[in-house]
């Protein structure tokens, strides 16, 4: 008898596996305290895995599969992987293990270990999911000082031949950032967004019998997120029919309003696997190429640079840079995350809305990620270990290896510039440019110093003050120097001054 272990984030209905009906081949699915308390996960993300892992269970055996699937609560579950799979072994007389490679460091290394404990055979699948190899990047990167994601990205478009003429780009550009950087203008209302209504009480009750401990909150009678397949697949619809034509000229906006705009939202149905990023790709292509009077360009382009660029791309920073990426931290930062990552209490408004919405939904789209919430951590010189085991635990898509590389990599510079060329930054200046938080906040916008002055206008200038030794021979951040000297010695240092005022009083602000 074979074993075949699939994890929680193998959810591949298309794998090659499914193709064969063996009786001599048993698969296991497993929902263990190892996964549920590495870190502590949003309640949302928890029930969303189990849910999504019950589903595919109970398709794999109606296909005519043999399968355990051991339950949080089952007596015989140990709550390790390894210790699970070493009883179901011995007692089904298995003669060879087979599992898909893992996309996190962790669970890989223990895999690694497990089967060289084993007195069987192993044999190690690909997880036929993603567009590059594990060491695809690092070998096109090879012997370059700086890994730019734009040449990877143009790579991976003449790979796939997505939006190329031959071996250019149909319109002769590449890429469309700047076009799509719009703020929501403020009588328009975006697209209603396309949720679910699942009853997930008894996965809920479960979790808590078990005491698990969760962060945020949920609905157990009207769960949003898609959890199968055929939910995955009418998202990816809804979003190519109805979001698509604004997604990229809206994607960097914030809206207090609206959590969702014009975003896919895809994210938890891809990292599960329930969806390929090559058929979302040319199921995107596919309604623009019919649709072109309506969408433009830099919509499309946008989305595909997002899934075949950037996810991609930190995929293979990911397994290029493991395990020493996760110790990284450039600015020595030290400072604790501050109680209101738990509440979203805070007076700061774009704070307190991106951080409630993340509690609330366990989700928010990357923006608020890396220019509200990150921007603060960072000028707030937070220890990137606490902000990477946050995100990691407060959003539904959060796997290792997307979040670290865009947590301590993109949205803290933790990396020293393997992910970015230049720290996210951003005063008030720029929320205020790309959102509508700042018009009923607390704090005044305009003010760097003084009565509710904004705290990210003083933590801006101090940020880069305090890491002038690291920063200022940057080429991509010479203006901010600039504009730093020349400030009068009296300006700035009162702007310094309110900045420490706001750092010993991180708490209250």
């Amino acid at each position: 008898m074979v074993l075949r272990l699939i994890l929680g984030d193998q959810l591949n209905y298309n794998h090659s596996w499914f193709r064969e009906k063996d009786d001599n081949i048993l698969y296991v699915m497993m929902e263990i305290k190892q996964e549920t308390d590495y870190v502590k996960h949003h309640i949302q993300k928890v029930v969303g895995f189990f849910a999504a892992m019950r589903i595919f269970a109970q398709v794999l055996q109606n296909q005519g599969n043999k399968i355990i699937y051991i339950n949080l609560d089952d007596e015989q579950n140990t709550q390790s992987l390894t210790q699970n799979l070493q009883w179901i072994i011995r007692e089904n007389e298995i003669t060879q293990f087979e599992y898909q490679l893992p996309d996190e460091y962790r669970l890989d290394e223990q895999l690694k270990f497990f089967s060289n404990t084993l007195n069987i055979p192993t044999k190690v699948y690909d997880s036929e999911h993603f567009l590059s190899k594990r060491n695809e990047l690092a070998e096109f990167f090879k012997g370059k000082k700086t890994f730019l994601m734009e040449n990877f990205y143009r790579m991976m478009r003449k790979k796939y031949d997505i939006l190329m003429e031959g071996n250019e780009p149909i319109t002769g550009q590449w890429n469309y950032d700047a076009e799509n950087r719009k703020k929501l203008p403020k009588e328009h209302r975006p697209v209603e967004p396309l949720v679910f209504n699942h009853d997930v009480s008894d996965i809920l009750e479960v979790i808590q019998k078990q005491n698990i401990e969760t962060i945020g909150s949920i609905n157990p009678k009207a769960f949003v997120w898609p959890i199968n397949r055929e939910e995955s697949l009418q998202l990816l619809d809804f979003f190519v029919k109805e979001c698509l034509p604004l997604f990229g000229t809206y994607e960097d906006a914030m809206a207090t309003q609206y959590w969702s705009i014009y975003h896919s939202r895809l994210s938890f149905s891809l990292n599960t696997k329930l969806l390929s990023p090559l058929e979302v790709v040319k199921r995107a292509v596919a309604h623009w190429q019919n649709n072109q009077t309506q969408i433009s360009i830099a919509q499309i382009e946008g989305f595909v640079r997002q899934i075949i660029g950037w996810r991609e791309y930190m995929r293979g920073i990911y397994w290029a840079k493991m395990p020493d990426f996760q110790h990284l931290n450039f600015f020595e930062h030290r400072q604790k995350l501050p109680g209101f990552f738990w509440n979203s209490q805070t007076k700061m408004n774009c704070m307190k809305h991106s951080i409630g919405q993340s509690l609330n939904l366990a989700y928010a789209h990357h923006i608020q990620r890396l220019m509200i919430i990150g921007n603060f951590c960072l000028l707030s010189g937070i220890n990137p270990d606490e902000v990477d085991e946050w995100y990691l635990g407060v959003y539904i898509d959060a796997i290792e290896w997307v979040e670290i590389t865009n947590t301590r990599g993109m949205s803290q510079y933790a990396d020293g510039g393997i992910v970015g060329s230049k720290p996210y930054v951003g005063s008030a200046n720029y929320i205020d440019k790309m959102s509508d938080y700042c018009s009923s906040c607390f704090y005044d916008k305009s003010k760097k110093v003084g009565h509710k002055a904004c705290p990210f206008n003083s933590l801006y200038w101090h940020f880069f003050e305090r890491n002038r030794e690291k920063l200022e021979r940057n080429p991509r951040i010479g203006m901010a120097y600039v504009t730093l000297n020349k400030m009068p010695d009296q300006q700035r240092k009162e702007i310094l001054n309110q900045a420490e005022i706001y750092l010993n009083k991180i708490e209250e602000l």
